[in-house]
């Protein structure tokens, strides 16, 4: 029989997490709507680049008359995912409105790192106003980043195992499993019935069976995917240290990078790594294949979010994989379709750790055919990428090669 304090635990948990999939869900839907007439918007009147380094300064004002010019962005999210740091309310404002202003004035940059903080912010919030003990505003936490990310890309199972394993990989609360999969569900219906999400994901092509051929030929490309997977992470690591050098003045830096976007833009003669890159994904997974586009969106990325600008690395990470994916896998015998996508799941397994939720991102996006091929792909990338990794806040308690515990180990910085 079970007992009457775990009843009643079940239902604060499901009142909790329904609350906070619907409230953060609505303000994904309405954030998901902000980028998308955005985007529009830069394609329809492509000289509002131009307005890239004013965007910027604007960018920077708002946190600084907010009082958040030392913002941490998604690595705050994990902290506080980890070990209830506590997150200021004002920080959902201020990542809506400044992510979406780098997308309509052609910034490279994605709209999920900002749902985490979206939803982690808000979700942390109710934890403190409910006096929430610290382990349940963990736990709250990651609903609020579940239902974010669900509600923006439509991937429930992902968006819940995402929340759960990118804060300490190696160690999973699965105390926040069915919460997290609640607010997950919550936010993604209410964005079905919102009008997002209606088609069925991304079409792949080519798909090969996993014959022992195939299979070597995936191990290659999830060895390369890993290379550049570790090369994404330390030039996204190294851009803002860059600027840095060149001055210390925040508004100096976003004006510098918004100019240098913007010639960057007139250079290459088209804004195809403009925004999170979701229409070169898409032309990519068709069968065009672009062997600089990897190297371009890391570049674009890299100078936007480097110089101060808002927004998320998932998406231009996707994209990134995609191009190179695509490129690479004709060399190797496998279609350029399905290269893009083993590309996608190999390079966010690298560069987030997270190999649950790359293959059940794999599974959301392109369905269950080949599903094997895409796990041994992520499996691969997620070994050989080390310990590098997008977020500095993520911990690594394991050893990739060996069964040996590192929270204790200078090896892993």
């Amino acid at each position: 029989m079970v007992p009457l304090w775990a009843l009643k635990n079940f239902a604060l948990w499901v009142l909790y997490a329904c609350g906070t999939g619907l409230v953060v869900g609505l303000v994904s839907i309405a954030f998901h709507y902000g980028i998308d007439f955005a985007t529009l918007y830069r394609d329809q009147h492509q000289w509002i680049v131009l307005l890239l380094p004013l965007g910027g300064l604007m960018i920077i004002s708002l946190y600084h008359s907010c009082g958040m010019e030392k913002d941490r962005g998604t690595n705050l999210v994990l902290a506080a995912a980890r070990s209830a740091e506590p997150m200021k309310l004002r920080t959902a404002p201020l990542i809506f409105l400044s992510t979406i202003l780098t997308h309509l004035l052609g910034g490279s940059a994605g709209r999920e790192g900002a749902a985490l903080q979206l939803g982690g912010s808000m979700s942390a919030w109710a934890g403190e106003r409910m006096k929430l003990k610290a382990k349940s505003s963990r736990v709250m936490v990651m609903c609020g980043m579940a239902a974010a990310f669900s509600a923006l890309f439509g991937t429930p199972l992902t968006a819940t195992v995402f929340a759960m394993e990118v804060v300490t990989v190696g160690e999973m609360q699965y105390s926040a499993m069915v919460p997290s999969m609640l607010a997950s569900l919550v936010a993604f219906r209410l964005a079905v019935v919102c009008g997002l999400h209606q088609d069925p994901g991304y079409t792949v092509t080519g798909i090969a069976e996993l014959t022992i051929p195939t299979a070597l030929r995936i191990v290659v490309l999830g060895a390369l995917c890993a290379v550049v997977s570790v090369a994404f992470c330390y030039v996204m690591h190294l851009a803002p240290k860059l600027y840095e050098r060149v001055t210390s003045d925040a508004r100096t830096r976003v004006f510098l990078g918004g100019f240098l976007i913007m010639l960057l833009t007139i250079l290459v003669g088209n804004q195809d790594y403009s925004g999170a890159g979701d229409t070169l994904i898409r032309r990519m997974l068709a069968g065009e294949i672009i062997p600089e586009a990897f190297l371009l969106k890391i570049l674009f990325t890299a100078v936007t979010l480097g110089a101060g600008f808002r927004g998320g690395e998932i998406v231009p990470l996707l994209c990134t994989g995609c191009a190179f994916g695509s490129w690479v896998a004709p060399m190797l015998g496998l279609s350029s379709s399905f290269g893009g996508a083993l590309g996608m799941g190999a390079l966010f397994c690298g560069a987030t750790n997270c190999p649950l939720a790359s293959i059940f991102l794999t599974y959301e996006l392109f369905g269950g055919e080949g599903l094997l091929p895409y796990a041994l792909c992520c499996g691969v990338a997620y070994m050989l990428s080390g310990y590098h990794g997008l977020y500095t806040e993520q911990k690594l308690l394991y050893s990739k090669f060996a069964a040996a515990d590192l929270r204790d180990s200078d090896e892993i910085q």
